[in-house]
């Protein structure tokens, strides 16, 4: 005799998938591959493929488009466009979830912290580097050079260092991760900014100056190879976060500039 389940997680029976979200799933999958570009199938087309009826195309295809993967183009130039995911899509969906956590800008530019001095690690290590990172380091640092007396073409192309560290360390997942996190302070820097330079506040031309020559130390130490180019980001983020971050630090992230943003170059937190 078969005996009675005896736990709630034993008496709960496991849902099979609708037709739906099989179809989803397999053209999830082929968007992801790149077996798919541009644009979908027309749904004829995919409904002969996958042998089913239209509502579950239709389920399947408003599933793609809640998850941003898919724009259905409806009426008579009908259709379905392909939206692979980018770095800036992940900020802004990271940036729903922890403003729904009442996550503060303090506590993003904490993480940054973290990750970024990482970051400039992996690029040292990188066998490649001289080749894939120092140029582009070098390239900046001098443009930065050059708009020294310009404060927000500066701190642009500041910003521009940061992220080419961690889009070039050579890690895919801490990129990702840490330049979402960069793009949620860079939707409320690039508004930040203008406003202090415009009122005459800070960066100052020394910050600029002390910022410039911590860029060229840490390109230098990426150079060599120097893994001890952690503790010099480490420091040089420290101590020009703060000011950046100033009256700002316990504010709840604004999706509405991120939003604005999201197509946009990403950008980095500070000096």
């Amino acid at each position: 005799m078969n005996s009675e389940p005896s736990t709630a997680a034993e008496q709960r029976s496991v849902r099979p998938m609708k037709t739906s979200e099989l179809v989803a799933d397999a053209i999830r999958e082929d968007i992801l591959d790149r077996s798919l570009r541009d644009h979908l199938p027309k749904e004829d087309e995919l409904r002969a493929r996958f042998g089913v009826g239209k509502a579950s195309i239709r389920e399947a295809l408003a599933i793609l488009e809640a998850e941003g993967l898919i724009t259905v183009r409806r009426g008579n130039v009908g259709g379905s466009d392909i939206h692979l995911p980018t770095s800036a899509s992940a900020a802004y969906t990271l940036g729903l979830v922890l403003t729904a956590d009442s996550v503060t800008l303090g506590e993003v530019g904490d993480a940054i912290r973290v990750l970024e001095p990482e970051c400039a690690v992996f690029c040292a290590l990188r066998e490649d580097r001289a080749e894939a990172v120092v140029p582009l380091l070098t390239r900046l640092n001098d443009g930065m050079e050059e708009q020294l007396d310009d404060a927000i073409s500066a701190v642009a192309l500041s910003r521009e260092f940061h992220e080419a560290l961690v889009a070039n360390c050579g890690n895919g997942a801490l990129s990702l991760v840490t330049g979402a996190l960069e793009r949620l302070w860079s939707a409320h820097e690039h508004r930040w900014v203008s406003e202090v330079v415009h009122a005459g506040n800070h960066p100052t031309m020394a910050e600029r100056r002390d910022a410039l020559s911590f860029h060229r130390s840490i390109a230098d130490h990426i150079e060599r190879g120097d893994p001890g180019v952690r503790e010099v980001l480490a420091t040089h983020l420290s101590e020009s976060q703060p000011k950046s971050a100033a009256d700002r630090g316990n504010l709840r992230i604004d999706i509405a500039p991120l939003r604005a943003r999201i197509n946009s170059p990403s950008g980095s937190m500070t000096l």
